[in-house]
């Protein structure tokens, strides 16, 4: 099994309301990078305010750091940690089939949702002071169909769709150790390495896709993703450059 990486933390509690509520609870004393992972959530959530459903089993946890940059450049880490989620799944699966990304946070296995990321941050203006990256995995049950929004992609789990048993420790060093390897790319070379990679991984790339925000919708083909981490469609009044949305196949 792959080694805990070194300089990160790591805090494990049995239950608590939301990894990313302990998170904002350690920061003010937290020495360095600390993964925060809990066995039941009473509060999770997700993107928008979504209640994040968290059966028995799965992994909930959350990368407390104090990156350097401003928030745009913190919030490029939602790509790294997607790619460190697809590693670890190659890893304790030993299989990359059937895996793949959705922008902007989501981890697909057979066309499933796997995995969501959702970031949230701390700091004034355009000083960052900590940056929480919240990661939920259906290791062992996906949530019902009902308990996610209507159109959205159906949940799946690791345990359903290849057969591999993986509890959640033993998940989160695989993960832990593949972020860590990320992140030192990200530091050293920037987002442009990350982000030939996850394109690499992208689901519907090249493929017509909608992009949905509370007040719009953009039908459009998926043509990349761009250097700040827009989504960038090619629609029929040309090319549209999206920075957040929910998006659906």
């Amino acid at each position: 099994m792959t080694d805990w990486p070194q300089g990160y933390g790591l805090h494990i509690v049995q239950e608590v309301d939301s990894t990313l509520n302990e998170a904002a609870r350690l920061a003010p004393t937290a020495p360095g990078p600390v993964w925060i992972m809990a066995h039941h959530q009473t509060a999770a959530r997700g993107r928008r305010g979504r209640t994040w459903a968290n059966p028995k089993g799965n992994l909930a946890a959350t990368l407390l750091m104090r990156p350097q940059g401003n928030p745009e450049q913190a919030a490029l880490r939602s790509f790294v940690a997607a790619l460190a989620l697809f590693d670890a799944c190659v890893a304790v699966t030993g299989r990359a089939a059937g895996l793949s990304l959705k922008w902007p946070n989501d981890v697909l296995l057979n066309g499933g949702k796997l995995a969501g990321i959702l970031l949230e941050s701390t700091g004034q203006g355009r000083e960052l002071s900590h940056l929480a990256i919240g990661i939920g995995v259906n290791l062992a049950e996906a949530p019902p169909a009902y308990a996610v929004e209507q159109s959205a992609v159906r949940p799946v789990s690791l345990l359903s769709e290849t057969g591999a048993a993986v509890i959640p420790e033993d998940f989160l060093t695989e993960l832990a150790s593949a972020y860590a390897r990320y992140e030192t790319q990200f530091t050293t070379y920037g987002f442009e390495p990350i982000r030939t990679a996850w394109l690499s991984r992208a689901a519907k790339l090249g493929e017509v896709i909608t992009a949905r925000t509370s007040t719009s919708e953009t039908v459009g083909t998926f043509e990349t993703v761009d250097t700040n981490g827009n989504l960038v469609l090619k629609t029929a009044k040309g090319r549209v450059s999206i920075p957040a949305a929910d998006v659906f196949f």
